[in-house]
């Protein structure tokens, strides 16, 4: 009996610690990260010089004001004119080329405020028509893969549990796909604690064949 009350304790004080921990080490790694963008500026201007010692986290708000700045000096004309020259450089770098412009095409695709990628939580059928999963609606199928397989397919991505950010792409018939009403924030949450954090349920049952909520 005592060993059975120790054992609790100790697992619901790991309950309280491992999230507290991994959470102050993935706030450790951005805080480096980010204090990286400190080389930047003039060795006069550091922290380290101006105060004689660091300052933990100022690297963020300085990574913050860079972002913030360049996406002020772009959105004009001049600022256009320099990214297209500076694109137009960079292609002609064989090997640097070919990942910028991946790089670019994703992200593009991904934080664009016209686009629907990552912003709507879908329904599917995976691996076989007996399972459903929780996907990311990512676009539609473009080029050669569009003209064969027309207009009735969409682009999904299938993240794994719990690490989301690895996981299968999928192109899968329209009539097919069940829309969530939970936004992608919640989607995530229950992906990543593998269906432990279920959403609170709400909205219409599916007519498409999906599991009615209750």
């Amino acid at each position: 009996m005592r060993r059975q009350l120790i054992k609790r304790y100790f697992i619901t004080g790991l309950l309280i610690w491992i999230p507290l921990a991994i959470t102050a080490w993935v706030l450790f790694l951005i805080a480096n990260t980010a204090d990286q963008s400190l080389l930047l500026l003039p060795p006069a201007l550091r922290p380290q010089n101006l105060f004689g010692f660091n300052i933990p986290g100022i690297g963020i708000a300085v990574s913050l004001f860079i972002i913030l700045l360049t996406g002020v000096l772009t959105t004009n004309f001049i600022g256009q004119r320099l990214v297209g020259w500076w694109e137009k450089f960079l292609d002609r770098i064989p090997v640097v080329s070919s990942i910028y412009n991946s790089v670019k095409q994703v992200s593009d695709t991904l934080f664009s405020s016209s686009g629907n990628a990552f912003r709507k939580a879908l329904l599917v059928r995976y691996p076989h028509r007996d399972v459903w999963t929780i996907a990311f609606l990512t676009g539609t199928p473009g080029g050669d893969i569009a003209d064969y397989l027309g207009s009735d397919y969409i682009s999904v991505y299938v993240p794994t549990t719990p690490n989301p950010t690895s996981g299968f792409f999928l192109m899968v018939k329209k009539q097919d796909v069940v829309e969530l009403d939970m936004d992608v924030e919640k989607a995530l949450k229950y992906i990543i604690s593998m269906g432990v954090i279920a959403p609170p349920p709400h909205g219409h049952a599916a007519e498409t064949g999906a599991p009615a909520r209750t």
